[in-house]
């Protein structure tokens, strides 16, 4: 899209997703997720971002989710509820974002891992100083402190203010492949549940 003189102001225009949208199952979900636009609003500010790159965590049965064998901790626990949650965690020392997917007591989620920033650029670039704008906000890590998530947002709801998702564009072409940073889970590591749009400059890698 590359709209990076957006204006934040339209922002305050842009409603959230029906919960019913993310009421739909995982694999789905994530290539559903490609295009749609993730928005969050603080105090200093609106940004918001193209979501290029998405990862599937198929719960109990998927040796590289956090809920394998139904493993039900303080962390994982907003994994066991409904579905269009926010599920943050963080991994050295940085915080990784998740929308939660599947039914109740089914743990699922789908990993941002790559948005392409299309408003609030400036206020972005001050939480996270770059060289280069491509760096921004091209991995799971980097966008959260771009965008000011934090283990705050724990538990809200992706369809309601203030850290949302709402539409945004219909991806041309969508690749897939394993999934990252995944070592010591078997099988897991081969299963093709990572989505991005093809040709994004924003994909992770």
């Amino acid at each position: 899209m590359n709209d990076y003189g957006a204006g934040v102001g339209t922002l305050y225009k842009i409603e959230p997703l029906n919960k019913g949208f993310f009421q739909q199952p995982t694999i789905e979900l994530a290539q559903s997720l490609l295009g749609c636009l993730l928005v969050k609003e603080t105090r200093d500010g609106v940004s918001a971002g193209y979501i290029v790159e998405t990862e599937a965590y198929k719960g109990p049965d998927d040796r590289a989710a956090h809920s394998y064998g139904n493993r039900r901790t303080k962390r994982t626990e907003v994994m066991f509820g409904k579905a269009g949650v926010v599920y943050t965690y963080t991994m050295h020392t940085h915080c990784l974002i998740n929308v939660v997917s599947a039914g109740i007591n089914e743990p699922e989620a789908v990993l941002i891992r790559a948005l392409e920033p299309y408003a609030g650029i400036e206020l972005m670039k001050q939480r996270r100083p770059i060289d280069k704008m491509k760096n921004l906000t091209n991995g799971p890590g980097k966008l959260t402190k771009a965008m000011g998530i934090t283990m705050e947002d724990y538990g809200l709801k992706f369809f309601e203010r203030p850290l949302f998702i709402s539409e945004g564009y219909t991806p041309e072409d969508i690749a897939r492949g394993p999934r990252i940073g995944i070592p010591n889970t078997g099988e897991a590591r081969e299963y093709p549940w990572r989505f991005w749009v093809k040709g994004n400059e924003f994909v992770s890698r």
